[in-house]
Parts: structure tokens; C-alpha cells; sequence
């Protein structure tokens, strides 16, 4: 009990801290890119650490009927965080290509307004990639 509190504890700690120094460097003008990628790299080590500990720290001895439903709900849990995961990173991805394609539509239609048509087609295919990823979580939550 009291491992798995300090252990949330340093999950709350490693994600809060390094966040605050980035706000600092951020501040005074320095530059925070490494700073962010060892906040990344740290978070997801953290992350590996807790889930392998969760693994070692299973009991042995537990009886077929507790580990089958352990393992159910560990695999009900990775099928969540993996919809989620998908749902999160490709709404990110689709963001990020929809705001290049309108910026770009938009440039390209106050010089010439026949482009409408074409810009409208390539800004929708960047929200595709979003569309993509929630089908994809679908099929994992309901398969």
C-alpha cells in the first residue's frame, strides 16, 4: 500500500517538476527544447518502470479464477489506453495538418479564388486523419 502511494506520488512528481522548470527557462528567454524531450523521455521511462513493477508484483500463488480476471482487466485497461492513444495522437496529427493546409488555402486563395475547390479537398483530408484514428479506436473498443 505504502509502495503503490509513493509510487503515485513520483509519477505526480516527475510530471509537475520538469514542467515548472520548462515554465522557468521559458521565462528568462533560454531555450526549452531539451528540457521538454528529457521531460518526455523521463515521463515514459517513469511510465515502463510502473508497469513492469506492476508485473513483478504480481502474487504467484493467486488462485486461476483472479488471475484470469486480472488479466482481463489488464487487457481491458491496454484496449482503453490504446483508443485513447489513438484518438489523442491523430486529433494531434490532424490538427497539426489542418492548420499547414488552411494556412496554405488561405495564402493560395487571396492570390487566385478558383482554387477554392482544390484547397477545400486537401484541407478535408487533413481532418481525415482524425477520422481515421477514432474509427481505428472504434474497431479496438467494439472487435
Amino acid at each position: 500500500m505504502t509502495i503503490t502511494i509513493s509510487i503515485m506520488v513520483l509519477m505526480a512528481a516527475a510530471i509537475v517538476l520538469p514542467l515548472l522548470y520548462i515554465a522557468r527557462r521559458q521565462r528568462r528567454g533560454a531555450s526549452v527544447r531539451k528540457a521538454l524531450t528529457a521531460h518526455f523521455y523521463s515521463f515514459f521511462g517513469l511510465l515502463a518502470m510502473v508497469t513492469i513493477f506492476g508485473f513483478a508484483s504480481a502474487s504467484p500463488a493467486a488462485a486461476a479464477d483472479e488471475a484470469l480476471t486480472q488479466t482481463t482487466a489488464f487487457a481491458d485497461g491496454l484496449k482503453y489506453l490504446s483508443a485513447a492513444l489513438a484518438v489523442g495522437l491523430s486529433g494531434l496529427g490532424g490538427g497539426i495538418a489542418v492548420s499547414s493546409a488552411a494556412a496554405a488555402a488561405l495564402g493560395a486563395m487571396s492570390e487566385n479564388d478558383g482554387i477554392f475547390g482544390k484547397a477545400l479537398i486537401f484541407v478535408g483530408l487533413a481532418e481525415g486523419v482524425a477520422l481515421y484514428g477514432l474509427l481505428v479506436a472504434l474497431l479496438m473498443l467494439f472487435m
